[in-house]
């Protein structure tokens, strides 16, 4: 017996040390993985028809790659250039965000319109709110980062695919072309599987993204499926196309992903896009409709057309919360335009300011529609006169890191608030940028595009009007 029960175990021993079972083996974890990997296989979708992508190439090296390099802590004389000929005082990045609160798309020369950057801030979120008042329905409320069950909106990364008649694809006709191109927006697939929920915990299976696309404008025949809805943003309500009907459920579900709200109890959720014949008018702190010839206005921003940080401003920031956030990017402060040159804070003063002009080492920027106006006492000269109308009053949303979503819980808001309550206006708030009214309706932005300081002096943050309130004598 003993003779047997040792030839088995030699069998068996044998068995699993031979060839044909040590590649079996080794493969086993492999096949049993695959039932699990199926549901996340997405391959790439083709790229939209007769479209060409916005933004940098993928292969191309972003303008903040170096942000974290000492030479940004401390300012340059505006006069002064660089070792490649560019002026001192530039443009050193260009972001555009076509969805509020989601990751922005770097570029490299921006269109300016009346709202702004274009595509910024084209689209938002929105939650269904049920109303205090049972005599008033409820209200469609834009989500941000700032909101807590939210945080997700950081992992939505949106391409803007806009028509290119030098597409070998390109046809009028082409749905993608009617609707003046598409948003493809990519977001993290959640996983459904306990299994594979443990897995990605552990840090041992890979997390998978998919993505749908959404026209940029409603197509001229499906305006039916993209109706109008007031949307609360602040203290305005401005009409807004819904979108609902094109978000996927696995999207609704990885922005709720956090909330303790169960399942069935959670408000719906859905995505609307700004209407042009629907802008927020913009009176608190902006120059008068006398002065620049037209009426200020914005979309889904918070409240103006442009935002602006300095990298020196932002290094001392990171340089004072560097034990929290080894590394605090400029891409936490969500602006339009980041400049170089300027020592920390020396924005705080600015009055108006020039962008572009002869001294650009690319081409320069036109005026605009209204450059015969704005070419007064000499101050366009080939570039574009700014407004920072005020600086920008800080929330926690920077307490958000863009790549992971992740919130800290006070940093880098405990310690701007620290020092950085600087505005007579707002005592309560750490400040941190400025916020931007260009002086004519459209022109273009580019990298490098040389700043230029035109006017000094106080400022006063005034507070969120109610919609029509107008700001007198201010």
């Amino acid at each position: 017996m003993l003779d047997l029960f040792s030839i088995s175990i030699t069998t068996i021993h044998y068995g699993l040390t031979s060839l044909p079972a040590i590649i079996w083996l080794s493969t086993l974890p492999i096949i049993l993985c695959i039932p699990l990997l199926v549901p996340y296989l997405n391959p790439a979708p083709p790229p939209p028809r007769g479209c060409r992508r916005l933004g940098l190439a993928p292969s191309q090296q972003s303008n903040l790659h170096d942000e974290y390099d000492p030479k940004y802590t401390h300012g340059v004389p505006s006069t002064a250039a660089d070792e490649s000929g560019h002026p001192a005082w530039r443009i050193k990045a260009l972001f555009t965000y076509p969805i509020k609160s989601c990751t922005g798309v770097e570029l490299e020369t921006a269109e300016v319109i009346e709202t702004g950057l274009k595509y910024d801030r084209l689209f938002c979120f929105a939650e269904l709110m049920p109303s205090t008042n049972t005599s008033t329905p409820s209200q469609w409320t834009a989500r941000t980062l700032r909101d807590r069950d939210f945080r997700n909106l950081a992992l939505l990364r949106p391409e803007i695919w806009v028509p290119d008649p030098t597409s070998p694809s390109y046809s009028p006709n082409l749905p993608e072309i009617q609707s003046n191109g598409v948003l493809i927006i990519h977001y993290p697939r959640l996983p459904t599987n306990p299994l594979t929920k443990l897995l990605q915990r552990l840090h041992l299976f890979p997390t998978t993204t998919t993505s749908f696309t959404i026209p940029l404008t409603p197509p001229p025949s499906q305006t039916h499926l993209f109706p109008l809805h007031p949307v609360k943003i602040w203290k305005d309500s401005p009409q807004a196309y819904n979108y609902g009907h094109l978000l996927p459920d696995s999207l609704r579900a990885l922005l709720t992903y956090d909330t303790t709200v169960p399942p069935h109890l959670r408000r719906p959720l859905t995505l609307f896009r700004a209407c042009e014949a629907h802008h927020r008018e913009i009176f608190r702190c902006a120059p008068r409709k006398e002065e620049i010839g037209f009426q200020p206005v914005t979309g889904f921003a918070d409240a103006y057309p442009l935002h602006l940080v300095n990298m020196a401003s932002i290094r001392d920031v990171a340089g004072r919360c560097g034990d929290a956030i080894p590394q605090l990017s400029v891409r936490r402060f969500r602006a339009n335009v980041v400049v170089q040159g300027p020592g920390r804070f020396e924005e705080d003063a600015w009055k108006r300011i020039r962008v572009g002009g002869v001294s650009s080492s690319s081409s320069s920027i036109s005026c605009g529609k209204n450059s015969e106006k704005d070419n007064r006492d000499g101050e366009c000269e080939g570039g574009v006169e700014i407004h920072t109308v005020c600086r920008t009053i800080r929330c926690k949303l920077p307490n958000v890191d863009p790549d992971t979503g992740i919130r800290h819980p006070s940093e880098p808001d405990r310690t701007m608030k620290s020092y950085r309550k600087i505005d007579p206006g707002d005592r309560t708030n750490a400040c941190l940028g400025m916020q931007l009214v260009p002086a004519v309706r459209e022109f273009t932005l580019r990298v490098n595009d040389p700043i230029s300081v035109l006017e000094t002096g106080e400022h006063f943050y005034i507070k969120m009007l109610a919609p029509g309130e107008k700001v007198e004598g201010v």
